[in-house]
Order: structure tokens, then sequence, then C-alpha cells
């Protein structure tokens, strides 16, 4: 029979290391690509006047492909409105919490953005609610709602960020209070959006 720490041991091995900096860093990085997905993509530019003979894009930096997407983020309420925009997001972030029930707000979110997002092909919205038992309720029912219309959408945010900061807190509005920590690491994810805040 093995001893109790030798399954603390194995444990840890096979989940990474446990610690504030880790765990920061894998929730800024996913924060990080989902900012750039949120920001608003390169807008053509209509003279189409270019260095290299291509259509020139205003707000182009790093070559072609740079920018975001303007892919939507859902989130509950203002508050966690407020705390995204702390940690630099720029777009679209939409709320659950507007007065409507759930079959008027699956319908606007369908007609609004679509299937899929027509920039890059990817998820057409980032779901983001908190990751308690209300957060999670509201997450499947507006995922089970949204896939039954072949919405395609990105959870895997909220699941990596459940999954490293719960100890920290169980609210996208509790992210504003670590801006600080995990802006390095968004940042260094998304480089174009770090001098972005409201």
């Amino acid at each position: 029979m093995a001893s109790g720490n030798d399954w603390i041991k194995s444990r840890a091995k096979s989940a990474g290391r446990p610690d504030r900096e880790v765990r920061f860093e894998i929730a800024g990085r996913a924060l990080g690509e989902a900012r750039r997905r949120n920001r608003e993509a390169p807008v053509p530019d209509p003279a189409g006047d270019s260095a290299d003979g291509g259509t020139a894009v205003v707000g182009e930096v790093h070559g072609a492909g740079a920018g975001g997407s303007g892919c939507p983020i859902l989130v509950e309420g203002r508050k966690d409105v407020v705390a995204l925009r702390k940690l630099g997001f720029s777009g679209i972030i939409e709320k659950v919490n507007r007065g409507w029930n759930m079959p008027r707000l699956v319908a606007y979110l369908y007609e609004q953005y679509g299937t899929r997002n027509p920039i890059d092909g990817g998820a057409a919205i980032i779901l983001l609610m908190d990751w308690d038992r209300t957060g999670g309720r509201i997450q499947r029912d507006i995922l089970n709602r949204l896939e039954s219309l072949d919405v395609k959408l990105d959870i895997h945010t909220r699941k990596e960020i459940a999954r490293c900061l719960k100890p920290e807190g169980r609210t996208v509005e509790g992210l504003a209070a670590h801006a600080r920590e995990l802006r390095v690491f968004i940042d260094e994810r998304d480089i174009d959006g770090a001098g972005e805040e409201e």
C-alpha cells in the first residue's frame, strides 16, 4: 500500500506545479488569447496602398494576420465588463443580465454573430460566466441552446481560468483584484493589445 506522501507527489507531478505564479501564468495566457481574439479586426485601407503592393490594413503592426478577430465575449453583468476592461479587453463584451429572457438573448446572439467568426473561422462567441454554481448553470444553458443552433463557442478560456484561479475567487469580476499580476502574462500573449486599458 502506498503512503499518503507518495500519492501527493504523484498527483502533484501529473497536475503540474500548484504555485501561484504558474497558475497565474496559465490563466494569463488563456486571457491573452481571448483578448487577442476579442480585439477588433484590422480595417482594410480604402486607398489600398501598401509597401508590398497588397491591400494595406489600417492599424496593422506586425504584418498579415496581426490584430484581433472581433470575437465578442459574453459575461454575466456590468461588473464583469468593468473587470475585463481593466485587463485590457477593448472589443465587444455582451451581458447576459440585460432584462431579457434566455430565448430572446440566444436569438439575439445567433442573429448578431452567426455560427462562426467571419475573420478566423473559429468560435463565434467566447462564453465567460463565473465559475460558481450559478455561473455554471447559466453557461450550460446558453451553451446547449447555442450549440443546438450550430454556433461554435469558446469555453476553453473559462475552463482554464476556473482551474487556475479557483483559490483566488469564483467570479469574473474578481479578476480585477489581480489585474496587475495577470496583465504581465496577458500582455506576453497579446503584444498588440498591451497598451489598451479603459
